[in-house]
């Protein structure tokens, strides 16, 4: 029998897909490239983060060394003292591991969990590199369709548990689709993962970003939350940390040995100058991310602002919230072919919904995403114009438009 190598289960990275779409097409001054397609700041640290990492770097000899494969204390203590204040919880130490990235958290998460041929529900639209990965470790997604509002269904979610299903994974707020997910509707899915022996996943990369100034939910607070609840967390959103590649899992202690064997493995340690880094900056920086939370929250306001010249145009705003706008398109052509074309006649490089659907699934070919974290409010009104005057064939349903 032939069979696959692991890389081969799966598609090629979306984002450096796209980036290819920019090979050959020249930008003119007067309509330089509007870029929403991946999102991750661009922009560096704030400079005093950026010196208290140059200042590491120069006289902390253990910057340069191995660390704990959890983490250093110091970081998993002050996440855990933050996040009791802000869950109403009892977080220690114990109950948070440092991971290189948010993505490496999901993926030492799935090894505890899953042997091949297991099962994952995955809400769709879903997080491509969550699909990705779970293809490689030989889980199958199962695809949970959300409704109107992009929100998932746990009675709908119910009906696809069987005896091969390990957990269900939600990420709030969302990507693609920016929405965040009511409270109440979390506790739902964590009351069926509970009944059923199930791990409920929930990647709060964008917890920072989260327009609601109460907690998004109370999961943290139940005394036997750690049998249920894996929390994944990114430091790279909150302070421009990407290239240091620091994310966060919290779980029970039980969870966390397990997980330490895969990043042991695979990375031995996390990154010495981000772990310094995430830090200080959660100690320092509260005031600054508070800005940077209102900056996103304004521009996340002109995506609503403008919309409605979108929609006079036949486009409909499917969900908006932390850095993403999903976009519902009326043309013709899907959107796997439109998204390159657009680069070629708007000069606007942004994501495809087949990137973020199964590819059986019609839906994709009718979405965008945009990712507006490095777009302000008036490059969001530049972007709206360009996609406003697009006159490509519509779809049918928008002929008489």
């Amino acid at each position: 029998m032939t069979t696959k190598p692991r890389t081969a289960t799966t598609f090629s990275p979306p984002v450096m897909e796209a980036r290819r779409w920019l090979e050959g097409v020249t930008f003119p001054d007067d309509r330089p490239l509007i870029n929403v397609s991946q999102a991750a700041p661009v922009d560096p640290p704030p400079e005093q983060l950026r010196q208290v990492i140059a200042e590491a770097a120069l006289n902390n000899a253990s910057a340069h060394l191995y660390g704990p494969v959890l983490g250093n204390p110091d970081l998993r203590d002050e996440l855990a003292a933050q996040w009791s204040a802000s869950y109403s919880g009892d977080l220690t130490a114990g109950n948070v591991a440092i991971t290189s990235g948010c993505n490496q958290a999901f993926c030492a998460v799935i090894a505890t969990l899953c042997a091949e041929g297991d099962e994952v529900i995955l809400p769709t639209p879903w997080y491509f590199n969550h699909k990705m990965w779970l293809d490689m470790a030989g889980v199958q997604a199962i695809p949970l369709p959300c409704g109107s509002e992009l929100l998932p269904d746990p009675d709908k979610a119910a009906q696809r548990i069987n005896d091969r299903t390990r957990a269900i994974v939600l990420v709030t707020p969302n990507n693609p689709g920016g929405v965040e997910y009511p409270a109440d509707l979390v506790r739902a899915f964590y009351e069926l993962a509970k009944q059923n022996g199930l791990a409920l996943i929930i990647d709060e990369t964008y917890r920072d970003f989260d327009a609601r100034p109460a907690p998004p939910h109370d999961l943290f607070s139940d005394s036997d939350w750690g049998d249920t609840l894996i929390q994944l967390y990114s430091f790279s959103k909150a302070y421009r940390l990407t290239g240091h590649r620091v994310g966060a899992m919290v779980a029970s202690p039980a969870r966390l040995a397990e997980a330490e064997k895969f990043l042991d493995t695979v990375t031995i340690c996390p990154n010495q100058l981000g772990q310094i880094a995430a830090l200080w900056g959660m100690q320092n920086l509260g005031q600054w991310l508070a800005g940077e939370r209102a900056e996103i929250l304004d521009r996340r306001a002109a995506i609503h602002d403008n919309m409605p010249r979108l929609e006079a145009e036949g486009w409909r705003l499917l969900g908006c919230g932390a850095y993403f706008a999903y976009l519902q398109h009326p043309f013709a052509e899907a959107s796997g072919e439109l998204a390159p074309k657009l680069v070629r006649e708007a000069g606007v490089l942004l994501l495809p919904g087949t990137m973020f659907r199964p590819v059986d699934d019609p839906a994709g070919e009718r979405e965008m995403r945009v990712a507006f974290a490095n777009v302000d409010r008036a490059g969001i009104a530049m972007l709206f114009d360009r996609l406003a005057s697009l006159r490509w064939p519509l779809a049918p349903a928008h002929d008489s438009a």
